[in-house]
């Protein structure tokens, strides 16, 4: 096979959906069906391959993204199972950085869930084409076109049905093909193997010779040739409706949605040929964009094997204290034992091997080419979100950006032996999780781990004691707050001192501003080059910056807020970068005390899915928690209460809510905005 001809052939796709909508368990069919597993793995007996870490087994859930490929019809099919809780969102934000389209599994009985609707806008922000699997359903309340509905209004898509269910809940027995216009029935017996495709039985013809008018309509919307058949009634052949639904898929235009029960083995077949003929190889997709990191000239890196190499380090894992680079190459070949260079970091590495990945088991290969998700073992200093290429030809591709984490824990050692390995540890799980935070409180001594929810650090704390033996006590939860200004502060400060038998002298006045909430901080100066020479004010910057990371009331990062430099006094053979550096941060801590800070609390957007007879149980509950009400709806034979609250008074509630609920009421939440406490 030619290079461009497998590149052509590749298909990166994530499976993203919100937690229990079964995406895990669609990926365990995938690899059944194409015989990269031998036999079916279950989420809810802790046995499905791509949950291979103890807390996903023991939990239920999935944790960290897991990477694996499959081979379907000709095509090398990577896959990229992402978890579904809020707590672990950085696993999908990376993952959809380096995918090329996405599979969105939804519950036919829950629809478009809240952590559905964030991980589809994750992909919207990264242009990536998808399609929408419609799963269980053969569940009690299973509702086809409400799920459809609820697309369309909460995601804002534009769904290109392409498959019906036959029957629903018990009866659910197959699919309708919309395209090829035939019922494709599954065998309960046989692990969802065998299927049979026959002609669509007269009661369900009308229905399905409707919806084929309204696919080719919604087709013939976006496609002027397939519009120009529509109106003269000329019948569309196969191979151009094919190759329409792949562009208008590829266009972000409309989304194929196709149905089935995981569970049940019934669905999987016909999305893996779909997945295959409508989302896109790396060839689809325009080249990546990056720029020179000396000149700042834009540079397009093709999916082509003969170019130079361009690759991101999308994750980092440490697996059996050793370091696994997770990389998507973009353009070029990577071949093991060779030497790279880290452009981010302005560094050369040594690759020491290369390994296709299939979950948590690994095949050495030696080299890999456009459009590969491999893993990399060997580099010693690069870490998520930066770029390798080659020395004659280097790039800077655009980092991955992370969140900022809303909740703290303090951890302590529990003996001698606990307290010389967890400074290691927490270096290793902060490697792998950009989310993480660390740092010292000096006022206590403490260590204080920061990370994105109360599941994330119980994780991070199960994994240290399991995978590392390093027990320690854990402190209660706090809130990561913020600080802002209240008002306009002004301040100057003068660094005047002898370091090193050498003078250090420098001014800087500053004003403080506070913006709108949401807006990041900012920096500018209003000075000539007379006053304090340009080469400077990127160190008053840097010593701003460094300021504003830990406010004047409790130690908090400061949001909000614009730094103008307003004047200044240089000394020339006296002002130095650590002078400006130190006076500049003087300059701001006065101001930020001078704008009268105060902090900021994080909100919460909750939904609480509850049985009538518990809804004013629930809504006290919520009142006393200072939670402010936006709506309650009626969905699915549950009362669904949206809500916003401080997460300061969330800790606990899920026992709240069980014992007020009898164990039947749930409930999802994700960080909104910060507001005044």
């Amino acid at each position: 096979m030619k290079k461009k001809d497998h590149i052509k052939n590749i298909r990166n796709i994530g499976i993203i959906a919100h937690i229990d909508a079964g995406k895990t368990t669609v990926t365990e069919r995938m690899l059944y069906y194409t015989g990269r597993s031998h036999k079916i793995g279950e989420v809810h007996n802790g046995e499905a391959i791509m949950d291979w870490m103890p807390d996903e087994q023991e939990r239920g859930i999935t944790i960290t993204s897991a990477v694996t490929t499959c081979h379907w019809k000709g095509s090398d099919v990577q896959i990229i199972d992402t978890p579904g809780h809020v707590d672990f969102t950085i696993e999908v934000e990376r993952s959809l950085r380096v995918l090329d389209g996405a599979v969105g599994v939804f519950c036919a009985v829950g629809g478009v869930e809240p952590q559905s609707e964030t991980v589809w806008r994750q992909a919207d922000k990264y242009l990536v084409p998808k399609m929408a699997f419609i799963n269980k359903l053969d569940r009690v309340g299973a509702d086809f076109f409400g799920s459809i509905e609820m697309m369309k209004k909460r995601l804002d898509a534009n769904p290109l049905i392409l498959q019906l269910p036959v029957g629903l809940e018990d009866d659910f027995s197959g699919v309708i093909d919309l395209i090829n216009m035939k019922q494709i029935i599954w065998e309960d017996e046989a692990l969802g193997e065998t299927f049979t495709k026959e002609d669509i039985p007269q009661n369900l013809l009308g229905t399905a010779t409707e919806y084929h008018e309204k696919l080719i309509e919604a087709i013939a919307e976006v496609d002027d040739d397939i519009m120009e058949d529509y109106l003269s009634e000329t019948p569309v052949t196969l191979e151009r409706l094919i190759g329409a639904i792949r562009k208008a898929t590829i266009d972000l235009k409309l989304v194929p949605v196709l149905c089935g029960s995981a569970l049940r083995n019934k669905g999987i077949q016909p999305l893996l040929d779909a997945i295959v003929k409508f989302l896109p190889s790396p060839l689809d997709v325009p080249p990546i964009k990056g720029v020179h990191p000396e000149t700042g000239q834009h540079i397009e890196c093709r999916a082509n094997d003969a170019d130079s190499l361009a690759a991101l380090i999308f994750k980092v894992s440490m697996i059996e204290g050793r370091k696994l680079s997770y990389v998507r190459i973009y353009s070029g070949t990577m071949n093991a034992k060779a030497d790279t260079y880290n452009s981010s970091r302005k560094k050369s590495e040594k690759l020491s091997r290369i390994l296709k990945m299939h979950a948590n088991k690994r095949e050495r290969i030696d080299s890999a080419g456009a459009g590969s998700l491999v893993g990399v073992i060997g580099l010693k200093e690069s870490s998520t979100g930066e770029t390798l290429c080659s020395i004659d030809h280097p790039v800077l591709l655009e980092k991955i950006e992370f969140y900022e984490p809303v909740i703290s824990v303090a951890v302590e050692p529990k003996t001698h032996a606990d307290q010389e390995k967890l400074d290691q540890v927490l270096e290793k799980f902060m490697a792998e999780d950009p989310t993480l935070k660390l740092q010292k409180d000096e006022d206590t001594g403490q260590t204080i781990l920061s990370g994105m929810g109360e599941l994330h650090l119980e994780v991070i704390i199960s994994r240290m004691q399991r995978e590392f033996k390093t027990n320690v006590n854990v402190g209660k939860p706090q809130v990561m707050y913020r600080e802002t200004i209240e008002k306009e502060g002004h301040a100057s400060a003068v660094f005047d001192k002898e370091v090193a038998g050498q003078r250090h002298f420098a001014k800087v006045m500053l004003k403080l501003t506070p913006l709108e909430r949401g807006t990041e901080n900012r920096f500018r100066s209003e000075i000539t080059d007379e006053t304090i020479p340009d080469m400077f004010i990127p160190t008053i910057k840097k010593g701003v910056m460094e300021s504003l990371e830990s406010g004047v009331l409790m130690g908090y990062p400061v949001v909000d807020v614009e730094a103008v430099l307003t004047g200044g006094v240089n000394k020339e053979s006296l002002s130095t970068e650590l002078a400006y550096t130190v006076s500049a941060s003087m300059a701001c801590k006065t101001a930020l005390t001078k704008g009268e800070s105060f902090l900021l609390d994080p909100i919460m957007n909750v939904e609480v899915f509850v049985p009538e007879a518990f809804v004013g149980d629930v809504i006290g509950d919520l009142n006393s928690r200072n939670g402010k009400i936006e709506s309650i709806e009626h969905k699915m034979g549950v009362q669904v209460i949206k809500v916003v609250v401080p997460l300061a008074l969330m800790f606990g509630y899920s026992t709240s809510l069980r014992s007020a609920t009898q164990g039947r009421g749930t409930f999802t939440m994700q960080f909104s905005h910060f507001d005044r406490c």
